[in-house]
């Protein structure tokens, strides 16, 4: 028999003048071969220490957003990166089919303890399109487990949004970002999101808050109640709709009704969890327990890609019971990404960054409202802790807004950028009209840094008063 060797094939050696193309990453902007919404460049990013950002010229910025409200406790946190690097010395990938690992268990446990009374199973996703995602897939067959195989509807509000991935985008209430993939969805039902200060009907905001709950009623008894699976809500609005806060008597009311008609209540803390609006959780503001949790963004703060979706033991072992739980990801508990998660939630509660969130997100929030005095196109400013937004109108009376044309919110995002101060801005009422900004700095932010934020966001709105042809403070 002819033999035939095992061995591997060598490897050419490279020609002589073989050199291969790096690009020099510190010679300014050249053609990029990445592709994101836009054709829009910024800077590259040199380096990051706590609250700012440098870029390769050496212009250091304030990120007063940090980043999409992700950098809960700023940027290169040494004990963090400690942390990360003693668990890349150990293993940074193991398949969770194949093995447990310490970072995921361990982190597990603590999410277990932040998290309300009996919320305490939780499975680890990458972000917060899959933990939206997890969520929805638990609750659909948790119905099943339970006999409810006619619950399949979930009702969320308009504007809100929920994530990227088509079953999370069938949420949103975003038209820009929907409109273009709504035949490859099922789109789900919308009530109203809760705008009480745009309201002109003479109601007090206790009175506003319960109607707009009422509204959830209304539309589960338009659906069919035996239809209807979940409720999903952001405690406190997060980019779609400026950090707005509901009246008080909004929160039992919406517990309420999804107790009565055995709807479960998810709540969205992919931006407002891990202590962004001053409590670990912003559901704790009103004593609240749903019954899902998404969370993601500041809950790795950026180190490392990691969300999570929390339920409880009883909806968990139902599903377990009828077959296990039909849904997965290839990174879900990376062990790299729980080391991560595990240092900076440890980081959080041990500086208690949620009570820092909340002392200087009053003292800015105050702050951004004397603007007001000044700036007669801004027409509210509203959120909780270090979840602030500012809305810019043409009529403060009548809370009319600007012209869309004049992109009002994201010039002011540039002329904010162009001073090193970093925010964000979205359309406050759907995606077509409505403007605002979004000021959200880590919650390590000091007293001091204050300034380096107001003295930008001033002089830039001062440029765009001018720009939009707003005189002597009245209207445009």
């Amino acid at each position: 028999m002819e033999h035939v060797s095992t061995a591997p094939s060598p490897v050419p050696e490279a020609p002589p003048d073989y050199a291969p193309a790096v690009p020099d990453m510190d010679a300014g902007p050249a053609r990029s071969h990445l592709f994101y919404q836009s054709r829009h460049r910024r800077p590259l990013l040199d380096r990051a220490k706590g609250v700012h950002m440098w870029d390769v010229a050496g212009k250091r910025y304030l990120d007063g957003s940090s980043g999409a409200m992700v950098s809960n406790i700023g940027h290169s946190d040494p004990v963090v990166l400690e942390a990360m690097r003693a668990q890349m010395e150990k293993s940074t990938f193991g398949y969770r089919l194949h093995f447990e690992n310490a970072p995921a268990e361990h982190l597990a446990r603590l999410v277990a303890e932040l998290s309300p009374e009996g919320m305490d199973r939780v499975f680890f996703v990458s972000g917060g399109s899959e933990a939206v995602e997890s969520c929805l897939k638990l609750a659909r067959q948790y119905a099943l487990a339970i006999g409810e195989a006619t619950r399949f509807k979930v009702i969320s509000r308009y504007p809100s949004y929920h994530g990227a991935t088509l079953g999370a985008l069938a949420l949103t209430g975003y038209t820009t970002m929907t409109a273009p993939f709504a035949p490859m969805m099922h789109e789900m039902p919308k009530i109203p999101a809760p705008t009480c200060y745009l309201d002109r009907d003479g109601l007090t905001m206790e009175e506003r808050g319960r109607r707009y709950a009422d509204m959830l009623e209304a539309e589960i008894l338009r659906q069919g109640p035996e239809t209807v699976l979940a409720f999903i809500m952001e405690p406190v609005g997060g980019a779609s709709t400026g950090a707005l806060v509901a009246p008080d008597s909004y929160y039992p009311r919406i517990r309420e009704i999804c107790d009565y008609y055995g709807v479960l209540l998810i709540h969205d803390e992919v931006m407002t969890g891990a202590g962004r609006t001053g409590r670990f959780l912003a559901s704790e503001h009103w004593d609240l327990k749903p019954d899902l949790m998404a969370l993601s963004k500041g809950f790795a703060a950026g180190y490392a890609p990691l969300g999570a979706m929390v339920a409880s033991d009883k909806m968990v072992e139902a599903v377990m019971e009828h077959g296990g739980f039909i849904h997965g990801y290839t990174y879900a508990g990376n062990p790299l990404a729980c080391a991560a998660g595990l240092a900076v939630l440890r980081e959080t509660v041990r500086r208690d960054l949620p009570g820092n969130a909340a002392h200087i997100g009053d003292l800015l929030k105050a702050r951004l409202e004397g603007l007001k005095e000044r700036f007669a196109f801004i027409g509210d400013v509203r959120g909780k802790g270090l979840l602030l937004a500012v809305e810019l109108v043409a009529d403060r009376d009548t809370m009319d807004p600007l012209p869309p044309e004049n992109m009002a919110a994201a010039r002011l995002v540039d002329l904010a950028y162009d001073r090193g101060l970093i925010i964000y801005w979205r359309r406050t009422r759907g995606g077509y009209v409505g403007d605002h900004v979004m000021v959200c700095p880590p919650l390590i932010l000091t007293e001091p840094e204050i300034e380096e934020i107001m003295g930008p966001l001033e002089e830039s709105l001062a440029v765009l008063e001018r720009e939009l042809g707003f005189a002597g403070g009245g209207t445009l």
